[in-house]
């Protein structure tokens, strides 16, 4: 499986430099563009933010920003936010990991997630906050391999999923409600 990315930044890629107007015709693919700034028309670095959440909820979950339903079509935030709530993990995180990933580090990367898709743009933090807080998980992530590689006697197996090798371990506001 390989993640593509697309779509970001395209409402003023193609915007002249002396454009006085915002577009209020957005390019973009719905389930990935923000509610307020879908309703307003308005795009800025928190749009972006959102994008970015719900790209990190396909990450962690396997499943499409729309999940296609034959009752009705559900957007992944609506979907995951009950199981969240319920504090079920298991239920969240890609059933393709087959459970071979670490809680901790599943619900601080779902609490990234959601940090990332409050409706409103004000509550999300800025990119640089979220990346911060990714390149932090990782090294405590990695630091907690190689002491699970030292309590093995050395022997690690070593994963192509991206998501097991960049996994996430912080505890967190929403797992520790969850838990």
């Amino acid at each position: 499986m390989q993640a593509k990315i697309a779509d970001f930044g395209l409402s003023r890629a193609f915007a002249a430099e002396n454009d006085s107007h915002v577009s209020t015709r957005p390019a973009g693919t719905l389930g990935y563009l923000d509610p307020e700034s879908q309703a307003s028309g308005n795009f800025n670095k928190k749009s972006d933010v959102y994008s970015f959440g719900i790209v990190l909820f396909e990450l962690i979950t396997g499943r499409p920003a729309i999940i296609r339903e034959p009752e009705e079509d559900t957007h992944i935030v609506d979907w995951v936010y009950p199981i969240i709530e319920s504090g079920d993990i298991q239920s969240i995180v890609d059933p393709r990991l087959q459970g071979k990933f670490h809680t901790n580090s599943a619900w601080k990367a779902v609490e990234i997630a959601m940090s990332c898709v409050p409706t409103a743009a004000i509550q999300r933090p800025d990119m640089s906050q979220v990346l911060a807080e990714l390149k932090e998980c990782l090294a405590l992530e990695m630091s907690n391999g190689r002491s699970r590689s030292r309590a093995t006697g050395g022997n690690m197996t070593t994963s192509r999923n991206p998501l097991i090798m960049t996994s996430l371990q912080l505890e967190s506001d929403i797992a520790a409600l969850a838990r």
